[in-house]
C-alpha cells in the first residue's frame, strides 16, 4: 500500500510542474504564491515557492472544484501529513526527512471525509 501511496505523492509532485497553462505568479513578503488553472478556468493547484524551491501548504482540485491533496512542504522536501483523497476515501500520508513514515487510510459511509 506504501508503494501506491508514494507513487500517488509523487505524481502530485510531478503534476507541480507538468502543466501546459502559465501560471499566475503572485509575490507575497518573501514567497512567491503560484496559481495553475485547469481548462475550464477552475484552480488546479496552488502553493507557495521560497527561494525556488515548494514551500508550505499545497492544495490540489479536480475541475469541478473538490480538493483531492493537501501537501506540505520545507525547503523543496516533503513534510508533515499530507492528505489525498480519492472517491469516498482519505489518506492520510505521513513525511519524516522527506520519506514516508505513516500511511492511514479512511473511509466513511456516507462517501464524505474531510479535513480543513
Amino acid at each position: 500500500m506504501k508503494k501506491y501511496i508514494m507513487i500517488a505523492a509523487v505524481l502530485i509532485s510531478g503534476m507541480i510542474f507538468a502543466q501546459n497553462k502559465e501560471p499566475k505568479l503572485e509575490a507575497q513578503g518573501n514567497l512567491v504564491k503560484v496559481t495553475y488553472l485547469h481548462d475550464n478556468g477552475q484552480v488546479q493547484q496552488q502553493g507557495f515557492y521560497e527561494n525556488g524551491k515548494l514551500q508550505g501548504k499545497w492544495i490540489s482540485f479536480d475541475a469541478n472544484g473538490n480538493k483531492t491533496a493537501v501537501a506540505e512542504y520545507n525547503k523543496g522536501e516533503k513534510v508533515g501529513k499530507w492528505f489525498l483523497w480519492n472517491n469516498a476515501a482519505l489518506t492520510e500520508v505521513d513525511y519524516s526527512d522527506n520519506r514516508v513514515a505513516a500511511v492511514k487510510n479512511w473511509k466513511h459511509e456516507s462517501g464524505l471525509v474531510n479535513v480543513e
